[in-house]
């Protein structure tokens, strides 16, 4: 996810972190230079079975002020973004119809 941020948004390198499998908090820690770019946070999950209820209790614990966002992965499939439905839903009348609704 880290790649794909910088890759995509040209988040620079040194604006995100990685923690390491077991740290509390985020799974990405990031400056405001790519909070500004990508106001999420990040709970990334690379399990064969999961819930993804819990993964998505532990994102909002740890979110803060920023909108929670599970990654969730497993072998041999695109890892997949979980969020709530209603922000998808808000998110994509901004996009498609200019309607800001939050």
């Amino acid at each position: 996810m880290r790649d794909l941020l910088i890759e995509r948004l040209e988040i620079h390198p040194e604006d995100i972190e990685s923690r390491s499998m077991g740290a509390g908090g985020e799974d990405l820690i990031m400056a405001r230079a790519a909070r500004e770019k990508f106001p999420f946070s990040i709970e990334c999950k690379n399990q064969e079975k999961m819930n993804v209820w819990s993964a998505m209790e532990q994102a909002r614990s740890n979110s803060g002020d920023y909108v929670p966002l599970v990654i969730i992965k497993k072998n041999n499939e695109k890892p997949l973004a979980v969020v709530d439905a209603e922000f998808f839903v808000n998110i994509m009348g901004e996009i498609y119809h200019g309607k800001k609704t939050r």
